[in-house]
């Protein structure tokens, strides 16, 4: 009797310890707490039968600047499983040298912090949107940001370039918005600011979160909020073609460079075996790579993986880049059998 006492009992602790609430940190703004996001997350998993608790950090308009600051007593208290970092709205669609001063290394600051008290949390960056018409409030300033299409891009390729190069994962919301307002126009993720979230915008960023970090696919997710089951499940499809049939595609290894889209990807490849100078480039710069690559192919791609430009082999060291805008892209260098890749800018 007291044998069957004590393997009940030490049952009972295996299942107490291993249904224990999973913690999740979202560090963010109003993207973050309109529509109160992390409360959606947590009900997505709770229909699910998993227990989560969240903490929310996330007053309006705030930066990562601010978050250094304003967040990190809350990271450093610790326990945290996910930690889920949104940068204010605009900012990391500014000029790339406003970009690099203001947000990227803060950023990095906040990953390094997450990662010093929280050692066994997943990190994910939370990837906006382009406001439904631009950035009316900027475009004069930097006319990219004058159109969604513009403004889009550019948040996608800066989370893409955070998340790379902090070797953490992105939850592509931005992406899967962009996705719903090409097959689905018919749903209004907007409110009438044309910046914010519509309930439905805040449910597919959840399922994106979800489905990111559970690696389930979000159309088994039966709880709809307050959607009907017709756009609920245009919104799970949605993120079903975004994130869960491209899963690799949105986590980075410490030891990697892994940009995969439309079919780009390395791996194992050191930033030491390919060099760019100068970097930023204006119209022009030279690469160089380890003397005992072989250089079959030179490719120039954006952070959407789209081609631009490519040549076969060559014994020129120059790569004209006049006709690109500016902007952040990666040179692709392949010999044969592995491609060695890296990042360079373009500023005028």
């Amino acid at each position: 009797m007291k044998r069957f006492i004590s393997v009940f009992l030490i049952l009972i602790s295996f299942i107490g310890i291993n249904a224990q609430s999973q913690k999740f940190l979202f560090i963010g703004n109003s993207y973050t707490s309109v529509n109160n996001l992390p409360a959606i997350v947590q009900q997505i998993y709770n229909s699910t039968g998993e227990s989560v608790s969240v903490t929310s950090m996330a007053p309006g308009g705030y930066t990562f600047q601010q978050h250094c600051t304003y967040s990190m007593d809350e990271i450093q208290s610790g326990g945290y499983d996910y930690v889920i970092l949104q940068e204010q709205s605009q900012l990391p669609s500014f000029p790339e040298n406003q970009f690099m001063q203001e947000s990227y290394p803060y950023a990095q600051q906040l990953c390094n912090a997450v990662r010093l008290y929280n050692p066994d949390a997943k990190i994910a960056f939370y990837m906006t949107w382009g406001r439904k018409n631009g950035d009316a409030q900027n475009c004069i300033y930097y006319p990219p940001l004058c159109t969604y299409e513009g403004m889009d891009s550019l948040l996608y390729a800066r989370y893409m370039m955070m998340a790379q190069d902090n070797h953490v994962c992105v939850s592509p919301v931005g992406a899967a918005w962009h996705f719903v307002r090409d097959h689905y126009p018919e749903i209004e993720l907007y409110q009438s600011d044309e910046s914010h979230p519509a309930y439905v915008g805040s449910y597919i960023a959840a399922c994106c979160f979800y489905s990111l970090f559970t690696g389930r696919n979000p159309l088994d997710i039966h709880w709809n909020g307050s959607l009907d089951d017709s756009m609920a499940f245009k919104a799970k499809m949605a993120v079903k073609t975004v994130v869960y049939d491209s899963l690799s595609k949105w986590c980075f290894e410490a030891d990697t460079t892994q940009i995969d889209s439309t079919g780009i990807s390395s791996y194992g490849i050191t930033k030491s075996s390919i060099s760019v100078y100068p970097n930023p480039a204006q119209n022009s710069f030279r690469w160089s790579v380890n003397p005992d690559v072989e250089v079959k192919t030179l490719s120039v791609y954006d952070l959407q993986g789209r081609l631009l430009y490519q040549i076969c082999a060559t014994k020129s060291n120059e790569i004209d880049v006049s006709k690109l805008e500016s902007g952040l892209y990666l040179l692709e260098i392949f010999d044969g059998k592995r491609s060695y890749k890296t990042k360079f800018s373009i500023v005028r």
